[in-house]
C-alpha cells in the first residue's frame, strides 16, 4: 500500500518541492498552506503522515499538533522549523510529536525522517494486530518455560524445605538472588531474607557486618551492632559475590558454619544461630580453589546443595515471557504504559548474544520504555547491536537492503571476532590504523572479546 503523507506548510514553494520529492519517491504526498485547511484535509482523508511547519499564518503548529493527538494519537507528526530553538523541540515531543527537523530542509535527512516514521508506524500496526495471549506471566515470579529453568525450579522445590546449605552459581546479570529468595519465600522459615554482597563492602567492615559488633570493640563502634547472622536468625542468609571473601573471613565463615555459633567483633561470647545459609557467585568456584583463593573446606560446607542458572543465550525461547514480565514491572514503577512489541524486533532479541543476561534486557527494556513516544517498541529505540536486521528477517524479505554501514560494521565485527578481539591483528586484517579501528568500535558500538585466542 502506498503511503500518503500531507504536508502542511505556508511557504508555497517549499510546499510544492516537498510534495514533488516525495511523489518521486513513490509516495502520496498532498499540501496544505495553513491550520484550516490542513486540519480539514486530515479530517476527510487521514494521511499516514504528517509534515507539519511550526509558524502557520493562522496560528502555530504546536497548536495544531493538540488537535492532531486527539484525532488519532498514534499518528506519526513531524515538526519543521526555522527557528533554532530548542525549548520548542522539547515540547514539540513533550506534545506527542515524532520527530523535529530545522529549516533548511535537507531532502535527504528529511526522507530518512521520513522512512523512520513510516516504519514505526507499520511496525505499530503489526503489534496492535498480534493476539493476545492472556497467559503472560506477572513480573514476581520465576519466568521462563524452556528446559532449562524447568530445571532450575525442580531444583527449588527439592531444596526449599530443608536446611542443607545452597550454593548457586551463573553469570551475572542471570537472577542468583531471585532463586535464592524463592528457596526462602517455599522453606516455611518464619524469619527474614538477609541478602549481603560480599563484592560491595570492604574486608575492614565486611565482618561486623556479618558477624555484628560489641560497643567499642573499634573506632566508631559507639553502640552494639547484630550482624546478619542475627538478623536471619530462623531464617535465610544470602550471600552474593561469596567467592570475593578475603581469606581471614573465609576462615571465620567456615567455623560459623561447623559450630553454628557467631562471634561478634570484639564480643567474648558466641551466639549460637540457625540462619540457613545460600551462597553464590559468578566465578568459577573449582578454578579459585585450585588457584589457593578460595578454601575448599568452606566450599564443601557452602555447596551441599547446587543450583546453575543459565544464562540468557541458553534460554532464548523464555525471551519472549521475561519481557512480558519485566515491561509490567517497569510500567508500574515509572508509571508509564508497557510497550507492544512487533515480532521483527522480538526476534532481534531472540538473536542477541545477552552478554549482561535478564539484567541487561531490564535494563535496556527501561531505557526504551522511557524513550518511546508511541505505545510501540520499535527498532529506532533499540542500541546499534540490536538496531541491525537479524539474518532470518532479511531473508524473510520484511527489511530493506543492508546500509553501506551495516555492512561494514558487520564486517569489523567478524574481523574482531576472528582474531579474538586482538586490535593489531584486526588493524592488519583490515588494513586501517589503530586509532581509525578504535573510531569505527566506538561508532557502531561494536563489541571486543577478550581472553579469547585467534579464530582459525
Amino acid at each position: 500500500m502506498i503511503p500518503s503523507l500531507l504536508i502542511i506548510e505556508d511557504d508555497s514553494s517549499l510546499r510544492e518541492m516537498l510534495c514533488l520529492h516525495f511523489q518521486d519517491q513513490g509516495m502520496q504526498a498532498d499540501g496544505a498552506k495553513d491550520l484550516a485547511s490542513g486540519l480539514r484535509r486530515l479530517r476527510e482523508s487521514p494521511p499516514d503522515l504528517v509534515l507539519l511547519d511550526q509558524q502557520l499564518p493562522d496560528g502555530t503548529g504546536l497548536d495544531l499538533l493538540k488537535r492532531l493527538r486527539e484525532l488519532e494519537s498514534e499518528l506519526p507528526v513531524i515538526m519543521m522549523t526555522g527557528r533554532h530553538d530548542l525549548e520548542l523541540a522539547i515540547e514539540a515531543i513533550k506534545q506527542g510529536a515524532t520527530d523535529f527537523v530545522h529549516k533548511p530542509i535537507d531532502a535527504e535527512e528529511l526522507g530518512r525522517t521520513v522512512a523512520k516514521a513510516l516504519e514505526n508506524r507499520r511496525l505499530s500496526k503489526e503489534a496492535a494486530a498480534e493476539p493476545q495471549t492472556g497467559d503472560e506471566p506477572s513480573a514476581s515470579e520465576l519466568i521462563g518455560r524452556s528446559a532449562a529453568m524447568l530445571e532450575v525450579s525442580k531444583a527449588i522445590a527439592l531444596c526449599a524445605s530443608s536446611d542443607a546449605n545452597v550454593f548457586i552459581t551463573g553469570e551475572s546479570g542471570t537472577g542468583k538472588e531471585v532463586v535464592a529468595r524463592l528457596i526462602h519465600q517455599h522453606s516455611g522459615r518464619s524469619g527474614s531474607f538477609v541478602a549481603v554482597n560480599c563484592a560491595a563492602i570492604v574486608d575492614t567492615l565486611l565482618e561486623s557486618e556479618l558477624f555484628g559488633h560489641e560497643r567499642g570493640s573499634f573506632t566508631g563502634a559507639v553502640e552494639r551492632k547484630p550482624g546478619k547472622f542475627e538478623l536471619a536468625q530462623d531464617g535465610t542468609l544470602f550471600l552474593d559475590e561469596v567467592a570475593e571473601l578475603a581469606a581471614p573471613l573465609q576462615a571465620k565463615l567456615l567455623r560459623t558454619l561447623q559450630e553454628r555459633v557467631v562471634e561478634p567483633v570484639g564480643g567474648i561470647r558466641a551466639i549460637k544461630t540457625n540462619a540457613r545459609v545460600i551462597a553464590a557467585t559468578n566465578r568459577d568456584l573449582e578454578h579459585e580453589v585450585q588457584g589457593g583463593r578460595f578454601r575448599e573446606d568452606l566450599a564443601y560446607r557452602l555447596r551441599v546443595v547446587g543450583i546453575r542458572l543459565p544464562s540468557l543465550r541458553e534460554r532464548l525461547d523464555d525471551i519472549p515471557l521475561l519481557v512480558s514480565a519485566l515491561m509490567a514491572r517497569i510500567a508500574s514503577r515509572i508509571g508509564r504504559a508497557a510497550l507492544k512489541v512487533p515480532p521483527s524486533v522480538m526476534a532481534r532479541f531472540q538473536t542477541y548474544d545477552w552478554p549482561g543476561n535478564v539484567r541487561e534486557l531490564e535494563n535496556l527494556l527501561t531505557q526504551v520504555m522511557v524513550q518511546a513516544r508511541s505505545r510501540v517498541l520499535t527498532p529506532d529505540l533499540l542500541p546499534k547491536p540490536l538496531s541491525r536486521p537479524t539474518p532470518e528477517a532479511v531473508q524473510g524479505g520484511n527489511t530493506p537492503f543492508k546500509t553501506l554501514e551495516e555492512v561494514e560494521a558487520e564486517y569489523v565485527q567478524r574481523v574482531l571476532d576472528h582474531t579474538g578481539g586482538h586490535k593489531g591483528q584486526a588493524c592488519a586484517l583490515l588494513g586501517i590504523s589503530r586509532p581509525a579501528l578504535d573510531r569505527k568500535i566506538s561508532k557502531f558500538g561494536l563489541t571486543v572479546a577478550r581472553e579469547r585466542g585467534p579464530g582459525p
